[in-house]
């Protein structure tokens, strides 16, 4: 009975060690964003997402964001009969986020190794890993299209990565990071994850996360229900915009004496 039960206390201490530990460890990594609800109104054009938070001394940080991953259809064109261009099929991307930023201290090869970047899907070829892309022949194929979705999306300033540019200060043995991101208009509405990842001996030993909502508001979510759930009405509305804006135009050309 007494050698059970100082195993049994040597598990217990084990064990509350082992919470305390965590404990301490899931409270080291905090994060937050300044502007967490994002309000598309007529007059907007894009925002500005400051991410703050505290980290253990000494570690690098690698600050991801990212919409819920998805289906995408791209277009494929090619020549037909050997001069005009035309689309010749369709590609899916399956599994794939419509807007992937990437943020870290240092260069993500300088900091973590090809499987624990795969793992928590850090980078574009995790990404392209972790991605499906049909139909392709080869590896030599995927990358082809990867290369060329990636380049799509960073022209539209949906994907982005960057190295160098998370501000770190120190003050009272923790360790501040800061950065701003431009937030682009063409982000569309939903819900976007913020992670940021602790690294350390080429590993990541915590994470943290914070959410942003994007959503429309006023005249902007009222046509767009409209659009949605009455096709007819906006329609109609349309037509009478158009309308109205040509009789705008001819009424100034007609004050100005007409065109030249």
């Amino acid at each position: 009975m007494k050698k059970v039960r100082i195993q049994l206390y040597f598990l217990l201490s084990v064990l509350s060690l082992c919470i305390t530990l965590n404990g301490v460890a899931s409270a080291e990594l905090t994060t937050r964003a300044n502007h967490d609800h994002i309000l598309i109104d007529f007059t907007y054009h894009g925002s500005t997402v400051s991410i703050t938070g505290i980290s253990d001394p000494g570690t690098d940080l690698i600050i991801k964001i990212t919409s819920p991953e998805g289906h995408q259809a791209l277009k494929t064109k090619g020549k037909v009969g050997g001069f005009l261009w035309m689309n010749v099929g369709q590609l899916a991307f399956e599994r794939v986020p419509n807007f992937y930023t990437v943020h870290s201290t240092r260069k993500l090869e300088d900091m973590l190794g090809p499987e624990e970047m795969d793992k928590y899907v850090i980078g574009y070829p995790a990404l392209e890993k972790h991605v499906e892309i049909s139909p392709v022949s080869s590896q030599e194929d995927k990358d082809k299209w990867f290369r060329e979705f990636v380049s799509l999306k960073e022209s539209s300033k949906l994907f982005a990565t960057s190295s160098g540019n998370i501000s770190i200060t120190h003050d009272a043995g923790k360790q501040h990071y800061y950065i701003l991101t431009e937030w682009p208009y063409q982000a569309p509405p939903g819900d976007y994850l913020i992670t940021v990842y602790a690294v350390k001996d080429s590993k990541i030993i915590e994470k943290a996360e914070a959410k942003v909502l994007v959503e429309q508001a006023g005249i902007v979510k009222t046509l767009a229900g409209m659009a949605k759930n009455a096709a007819s009405s906006y329609g109609i509305l349309s037509i009478l915009a158009a309308l109205g804006a040509g009789f705008g135009v001819g009424m100034v050309f007609r004050k100005g004496g007409g065109a030249h």
